[in-house]
């Protein structure tokens, strides 16, 4: 292995982003690049939404006096009011805050639960096995809206606060992620536990609990940043579906996107077009970024597409030579 090979691999370790977006090629580098920078938007917006936002995310007024209801965008309110006076600017940077911390726990929560059940079930396999397999099903079926409806009623009555708006959608969607972090650790679990790499570390006599997680565990999880990038954006909108159906959080407890948009659904039919607007484009771009950015680290990380792309590049670039060789002297063929 020559000394600049090893000093590549050793670039990538340290910039891995930077290694996906060197390895993504035309239409997909776009793709790519153009989630990264709208999801890094998202992120900067969401953590710094004390600072950006110049309201607060229940404020009807200042200094000067009160805002207004249902008023145009004007010096004061950049993008206008809402119907309750609020400042539709502070309630769509506030909202993406209240969007981060969604995705945050329930994505967290079902990556470890789903992980850990992946992980023994495969591991173990025999009965257990079926029986957990048969219950992921059971459990991948309930659709994620009407479970988060459920949940939201059960822990704070439908009027939720907060952490209970941010827990019941979170909740809802940790169930319904759980299979599929569960299929594709046990899938994973169940090929490599059968590697002579693990059959070597049970000969030597190294107990179970370390095999599992420190051979097989580490083997198996290479494709859960594709699926977690994914399912952000499913979170997004389960938690927006709430909000829309007056299932969500109480605006004077936090701001939350899809909330904004069902309290102006009158205001579109009046003519007042920027209380809908802004929530509802900040909805969509923040899932557009998630989902670029999952959707090319997919196509990355599958095998046969990256080969396509490969011998595709590999074969316009042998056009090009062949062009080049052909032209080098185009005199010659002159009478």
């Amino acid at each position: 292995m020559s000394a600049t090979t090893t000093m590549d691999r050793r670039k990538q370790r340290r910039f891995p982003l930077a290694a996906t977006i060197k390895r993504a090629t035309g239409w997909q580098r776009f793709m790519l690049v153009t989630g990264l920078i709208i999801v890094g938007l998202f992120l900067f917006t969401a953590i710094l939404a004390p600072v950006l936002a110049p309201y607060g995310y229940a404020q009807t007024g200042d200094a000067a006096g009160a805002f207004g209801s249902q008023q145009a965008p004007n010096d004061r309110n950049l993008l206008g009011t809402t119907v309750s006076g609020f400042d539709v600017l502070s309630r769509v940077i506030w909202g993406t805050q209240t969007a981060l911390l969604v995705i945050i726990v329930a994505v967290f929560a079902s990556l470890i639960i789903g992980v850990l059940i992946g992980l023994i079930s495969g591991y173990i396999g025999g009965w257990l096995d079926r029986i957990v397999v048969v219950v992921a099903d059971a459990i991948y079926a309930f659709p994620s809206l009407l479970l988060a409806i459920v949940m939201s009623i059960v822990i704070s009555g439908g009027n939720s606060s907060l952490w209970g708006g941010v827990l019941a959608a979170a909740l809802s969607i940790t169930v319904v992620f759980i299979p599929q972090y569960f299929r594709v650790v046990r899938s994973e679990v169940v090929r490599v536990k059968n590697e002579p790499f693990v059959e070597a570390a049970k000969v030597i006599g190294a107990k179970h609990s370390r095999i599992m997680f420190r051979h097989v565990l580490r083997n198996s999880i290479r494709t859960l940043p594709v699926i977690i990038t994914l399912n952000a954006s499913e979170s997004i909108l389960t938690l927006a579906g709430l909000g829309f159906l007056g299932f969500g959080i109480e605006p004077t407890q936090a701001a939350e996107l899809g909330y904004d948009l069902h309290r102006s659904i009158n205001d579109v039919t009046s003519g007042i077009w920027w209380t809908a607007i802004f929530p509802g484009v900040a909805i969509v771009l923040i899932v557009l970024g998630v989902t670029l950015v999952g959707e090319s680290l997919n196509d990355l990380a599958d095998p046969r597409l990256r080969g396509r792309v490969a011998a595709a590049v590999a074969g316009g670039a042998q056009a090009t030579d062949v062009v080049e060789e052909t032209n080098d002297n185009p005199d010659e063929d002159l009478p």
